[in-house]
């Protein structure tokens, strides 16, 4: 296809402007869904990075679809900015792991369109790290070295990190989930997830999903092609577990 030079110039300064700031405003978003032209050089362009280009309220964005892509955060700059000096890669799975935890705490299933709560309390969020733990802990090693070559998710490091930070080991038995430690962690996810626009804090510790992790969540969590049945895989051996009961 054949474009005029004007188009193909309004389609790079929109490019230009997703590759600096990661998303525009009201204004480049009309220009995006009003002209079929400039809509495909944009995600045309983004394909080349390894990016693709979503629409979330009044905003348009370009994410990173691999690792490979120049705009992927990298786990070296999420050591630096957000976690403890020394912190290892499985700190980084375990980020990963909590924000899992937390979209999947949104929906019904994997394949929930539209989320099924309005927001959750970050101690409620650390509980539900700790039930999903737990369920991965009940599982013998050699099934999570298989899944772990599945997901390409060290599970043993996650689980080992997280217990790490029980701060009464005696006890742990009785906890929620809701250590001094963790919950400190919960908070260095919560200021993660801010900063990439995936949450919004609403008062009284609870946050909510932004449009932009909506979306997300829509296009990429819930297609089997890219979370390879990720969410799935984390929730449903509970629900295993209930109908073995129940039968």
């Amino acid at each position: 296809m054949n474009y005029s030079e004007n188009k193909v110039l309004q389609a790079f300064e929109l490019y230009t402007l997703l590759a600096r700031d990661n998303q525009a405003g009201a204004d480049s978003l009309s220009l995006y869904i009003a002209d079929d032209s400039i809509r495909g050089l944009v995600d045309s362009f983004a394909h080349h990075v390894d990016c693709v280009v979503i629409l979330a309220g009044d905003k348009i964005y370009m994410i990173p679809k691999t690792k490979l892509s120049p705009f992927h955060v990298n786990n070296d700059y999420i050591k630096r900015t957000y976690l403890k000096s020394g912190a290892t890669n499985a700190d980084i799975y375990l980020l990963y792991f909590t924000t899992i935890v937390l979209f999947g705490a949104f929906y019904d299933s994997y394949q929930t369109l539209e989320p099924t709560r309005d927001f959750i309390r970050i101690d409620d969020w650390a509980r539900l790290v700790n039930e999903r733990i737990n369920v991965l802990m009940e599982h013998e090693d050699e099934k999570l070295m298989e899944r772990e070559r599945e997901f390409s998710y060290n599970w043993k490091q996650i689980i080992e990190k997280w217990e790490d930070m029980n701060d009464i080991k005696e006890t742990a038995k009785k906890q929620s989930g809701n250590t001094i430690s963790r919950l400190s962690f919960m908070d260095t996810a919560k200021r993660f997830l801010i900063d990439q626009e995936l949450i919004e804090e609403i008062g009284n510790n609870e946050v909510i999903l932004t449009e932009k992790a909506k979306t997300i969540v829509q296009r990429f969590y819930m297609d089997v092609e890219y979370n390879k049945g990720i969410l799935e895989f984390i929730y449903k051996w509970e629900e295993t577990e209930e109908n073995a009961i129940n039968q």
